[in-house]
């Protein structure tokens, strides 16, 4: 997690958590993947990792394969890939702003977070880490 204090060199950033609720009635969740961004350093990335076996213990029907390949569009999303649409060649901040919108679907963001780091690829892996891996 990021420092409490800031150093000299420090930026801001933010950051929001992945998850899938395959039941939104039941509010169980599985966090999935995180997306970090730091507009100082023009910075945005998003790491997922889909565990089929938590999935399927909250919900054996589900199409895992389906959620893969949309967190997959994220992720392309986030990297600015054309082949993923017209939102991924937007500037960052509001491919940020995409991937973090409130949303109803099987795959939710948390709240944004906020923090500071020297090296957001650094904070990623971190957050990732923790929070999904």
């Amino acid at each position: 997690m990021p420092s409490p204090e800031r150093a000299p060199s420090d930026d801001a950033f933010a950051y929001a958590i992945w998850r899938v609720v395959p039941s939104v009635e039941r509010g169980e969740a599985v966090n999935v993947g995180v997306v970090v961004f730091c507009r100082r350093r023009r910075f945005l990335k998003a790491l997922v990792q889909v565990d089929e076996q938590r999935l399927r213990a909250l919900a054996p029907d589900l199409d895992v394969a389906a959620v893969a390949q949309h967190l997959d569009g994220l992720v392309r999303v986030a990297d600015g890939d054309p082949s993923a649409g017209a939102i991924a060649t937007m500037d960052q901040s509001d491919r940020f702003g995409f991937l973090t919108a409130t949303s109803s679907t099987i795959v939710q963001a948390s709240p944004i977070h906020t923090g500071f780091c020297d090296d957001p690829e650094a904070t990623l892996q971190r957050l990732f880490r923790r929070l999904v891996a």
